[in-house]
């Protein structure tokens, strides 16, 4: 496949096609019409990619630009990195990213908000200490 990206990112894509086990011949690809800001050209040439991966039936359609053959690369991509998150569940990439989020936007329990507070009086009373010496 040619596709007008760098030899790099070509290769990125091969290396992730052979660690997933994925063969060229296991999608199906088709174009459609895109639509959106492009103008002419995105209205008389089917530029939207549809890519299909027929084992596991998953879909994607991509009309990121407005060249076909930039589109062919970006859905290939979208589709492997969506193949590898089914593939590796909780271990890929963008889930792990997603459950630091939701760690991070979680309620604290009452515990640990009894020390945050504790720790902030501690705090307080320590920089109270520190005012002016008074002669009393």
């Amino acid at each position: 496949m040619l596709f007008p990206v760098s030899p790099k990112k070509k290769l990125e894509l091969d290396a992730l096609m052979r660690r997933l086990g994925v063969q060229e011949s296991e999608f199906e690809e088709s174009f459609v019409r895109s639509s959106g800001p492009g103008g002419q050209n995105v209205n008389k040439v089917a530029t939207c990619v549809v890519l299909r991966h027929r084992p596991s039936g998953l879909e994607v359609r991509c009309q990121r630009e407005r060249s076909q053959a930039l589109n062919r690369f970006l859905a290939r991509r979208m589709l492997l990195r969506r193949i590898e998150a089914d593939r590796l569940g909780r271990l890929s990439e963008g889930a792990r990213r997603i459950a630091k989020i939701r760690r991070q936007k979680r309620r604290r329990s009452r515990r640990a908000k009894e020390k945050l507070l504790r720790d902030r009086q501690h705090r307080a009373k320590k920089k109270s200490l520190r005012g002016p010496v008074s002669l009393e």
